[in-house]
């Protein structure tokens, strides 16, 4: 046994999409298309999976900027319109740093991200950069033949961080670069961290 479920706050969205072709799901789909993350990262640690690992909690929770919320949420819902995206991922739970893994492990292919590029409000660690868990971003997978309509849409709200390669390896440049193969995040992302 794992261990009991703790009570949670469960919100669900329901949305239509006329064309499911159209749809976007998070695996990482094409060599060489870019990675943006839309919106700012801020120095919100506080309740994080972050902290609950290193035995934290941390009093700067996540803040909901809802002029901001709902301009990327626009750009998001535009982008996909336009058949700009391919592939995109919220970044709550974990951050960015989650979110990497699982557009990782959703497919064949892999993602190489410089911390040194992620928008962010002020100067900040890059523990921070990686695990924040600011409200209102998203890490888009954008078509290489159309990042140039994506950058007109976004504008300074997004940032070009990385781009998807072509092998199953998560590779983080900064102070200490690291990279971290598909299987060894499969088998952490199956096994319970406690």
């Amino acid at each position: 046994m794992l261990g009991p479920v703790t009570p949670t706050l469960l919100f669900t969205a329901v949305g239509l999409i006329p064309d499911v072709r159209r749809a976007v799901s998070v695996e990482l789909k094409r060599e060489g298309d870019p990675l943006y993350l839309l919106g700012l990262t801020y120095p919100e640690l506080g309740g994080s999976e972050y902290y609950a690992l290193l035995g934290h909690l941390g009093r700067s929770v996540p803040r909901v900027r809802l002029g901001e919320a709902r301009r990327n949420l626009e750009i998001v819902r535009e982008a996909v319109d336009r058949g700009l995206v391919r592939a995109c991922h919220d970044l709550s739970e974990g951050g960015l740093g989650v979110a990497l893994a699982e557009m990782v492990l959703g497919g064949e292919r892999g993602a190489e991200v410089d911390l040194s590029l992620v928008p962010s409000a002020g100067r900040l660690r890059e523990d921070f950069l990686l695990f924040s868990e600011s409200n209102s971003r998203f890490l888009l997978e954008v078509r290489e033949e159309r990042e140039k309509e994506f950058r007109r849409l976004a504008g300074r709200r997004a940032s070009r961080i990385g781009r998807v390669t072509g092998e199953s390896v998560l590779r983080v440049r900064g102070r200490k670069g690291w990279e971290v193969e598909g299987e060894e995040l499969g088998r952490a992302w199956r096994s319970p961290a406690w």
